[in-house]
């Protein structure tokens, strides 16, 4: 059983659901990456989404879009990522990291290397934002293969196609982009949400995560009673960004901890 799997199927015997925030490695600075991972379980992250810096994010908001700008000036690479998580799991070998990125930076590292280094230093699972699963069965096997979950993004657009090509090659669980458009834009309609779950988690058949405009523990509670796992970034790279040097950490555990509260008291 992944990390994964056994991570919803705790929660699920608990009755609470996942909360799985993103950070951009290198962000705001490399060495911070590593500290800012810790704040994130201590403040009560059951998955860790770890985004690779993209100088062209086609699905990220303006926010994400800066956090990758910074790291990206750093000369953070998908190698110092894969780094940072060997790091990480010296100390914590049990929370799931999933790399979130674009296609780029993994072809030009290989496919095959990088999916081999991936499971050596303890990774889990893999979001490519431009691998769409109807073409990606040779990538998702090799994953597979190596013991890492291949996640994938559905959309109030998605058709019946998509969900069925997510349902056979993807595993782990299902990202649900719960509004048209990028990271930290527009409005999150709650209600169209909590319509669309059951359906989804009936036509995929693993744990359904919706992220997107997600920005609070009110928003957060009322995913957390429909959905099994609730993605915050933007407003943790927010929280990031307007942080005094060496407070990121603390603020971000802090911020959590209040979603966390918010979800478990729908458990």
């Amino acid at each position: 059983m992944s990390r994964i799997e056994a991570t919803f199927r705790r929660l699920h015997e608990t009755g609470r659901k996942a909360l799985i925030p993103f950070v951009t490695a290198g962000d705001p600075e490399p060495g911070m990456t590593l500290p800012l991972m810790h704040a994130l379980v201590e403040g009560g992250a059951d998955i860790i989404e770890l985004g690779v810096p993209f100088s062209d994010p086609m699905a990220d908001g303006p926010t994400i879009q800066r956090a990758s700008e910074r790291a990206l000036a750093f000369g953070v690479s998908l190698r110092m990522v894969l780094a940072t998580v060997r790091e990480f799991r010296k100390d914590n070998p049990a929370t799931p990291v999933v790399l979130m990125g674009y296609a780029n930076p993994i072809e030009a590292y290989g496919v095959a290397d990088f999916v081999a280094d991936a499971a050596a230093v303890g990774v889990d699972g893999v979001l490519v934002v431009d691998y769409p699963p109807e073409e990606c069965s040779d990538f998702s096997a090799l994953l597979k293969h190596h013991g890492l979950d291949p996640i994938f993004l559905l959309a109030p657009t998605s058709t019946e196609q998509r969900f069925a090509e997510v349902a056979a090659t993807g595993s782990g669980y299902l990202y649900y982009v719960s509004l048209k458009g990028v990271t930290g834009a527009g409005h999150l309609d709650l209600d169209d949400v909590a319509r669309r779950i059951p359906g989804i988690r009936a036509k995929v058949g693993m744990p359904v995560g919706v992220g997107f405009g997600i920005r609070d523990g009110a928003s957060a509670a009322r995913i957390a009673a429909v959905a099994d796992a609730v993605v915050i970034g933007s407003r943790i790279i927010e929280e990031i960004e307007n942080s005094p040097a060496g407070e990121a950490p603390r603020r971000v555990t802090a911020l959590l901890k209040g979603i966390r509260t918010a979800m478990d008291g729908h458990k």
